[in-house]
């Protein structure tokens, strides 16, 4: 998947990842997307809240199991 920027949040646990994540969406300009890489065995569960709570769109995640990956759209 194209994406416009990303965040390596490997080997930082919650609630950091998430913080990350929204500062470097509040760079980003509507419609662009943000490739966020975790370690953390929350994240998948606290991506998908984030994006209901924020309004901006999951387009998908992945989990090999130790690692996670996420593509989020700004709203």
């Amino acid at each position: 998947m194209e994406f416009d920027d990303e965040i390596d949040a490997r080997g930082l646990n919650c609630p950091l990842p998430i913080l990350r994540t929204k500062k470097k969406l509040a760079d980003l300009t509507s419609g662009q997307v943000l490739k966020v890489q975790t370690t953390d065995p929350g994240a998948p569960r606290d991506f998908e809240m984030f994006a209901r709570q924020t309004g901006h769109v999951l387009l998908s995640q992945s989990d090999s199991g130790k690692e996670s990956t996420f593509f989020l759209q700004k709203k």
